[in-house]
């Protein structure tokens, strides 16, 4: 082998060993910013969970321009994990605030771990549901569980292989599990109320 072809092949991979080290870093990022950014949500802070998921989506965009001559690196574990917790930020983010959910097209990310920010999603609506009905606000609880619902819908009809999801199958699952426990927590508060009413009326009369 010349040193010519030697020096073409090592100027290749040094470029997609950079590429790929700052994939991975940058993919630490946005795993980071995004969640921070959930914390935030839950805590009403509004504008730095819009800073934040900036923030990750700027990241997001830095790693594909990174990748552009080396796409096969997108399918990174790392990366795709990043892509799943942007996804899980701003889908969150819309539930919160009964926005339409953004499509995997509108976040610039693939379908798969899309769906999975997606089932992630319905445990961050599940921890909001449930301050929700500690605060008796259960019109808005009931609203959340709604929409939960109808995320694992949507879920349970993408049915394929696990090999081609990453598994998705398992976080349908989960997801599932957590929407019938949210609805026997809100169905348990309801009656609670409706029996506090009927003690407030029976005393009134």
């Amino acid at each position: 082998m010349s040193d010519d072809l030697v020096n073409e092949v090592r100027a290749i991979l040094d470029a997609r060993f950079g590429a790929r080290e700052h994939a991975i870093g940058e993919s630490r990022n946005v795993i980071r910013a995004s969640a921070n950014a959930i914390r935030a949500l839950h805590r009403g802070e509004d504008e730095k969970a819009d800073a934040l998921i900036a923030k990750a989506g700027d990241g997001l965009g830095s790693i594909s321009g990174a990748l552009t001559d080396n796409p096969e690196l997108m399918s990174h574990s790392v990366v795709q994990d990043a892509a799943k917790e942007y996804a899980e930020a701003r889908l969150t983010q819309a539930i919160f605030f009964g926005r339409e959910l953004p499509s995997f097209q509108d976040l610039g990310i693939d379908p798969v771990p899309y769906l999975h920010g997606l089932g992630e999603a319905v445990g961050e609506a599940r921890r909001r549901m449930l301050d929700l009905l500690r605060s008796e606000r259960l019109d808005e609880a009931e609203a959340l569980l709604y929409e939960m619902d109808r995320i694992v819908d949507l879920l349970a009809e993408i049915d394929y292989p696990d090999g081609m999801t990453s598994g998705l199958r398992r976080t349908t699952d989960v997801a599932r599990s957590l929407v019938e426990r949210s609805r026997s927590d809100l169905t348990a508060t309801v009656v609670q109320e409706r029996l506090r009413q009927d003690l407030r009326d029976t005393r009134g009369s």
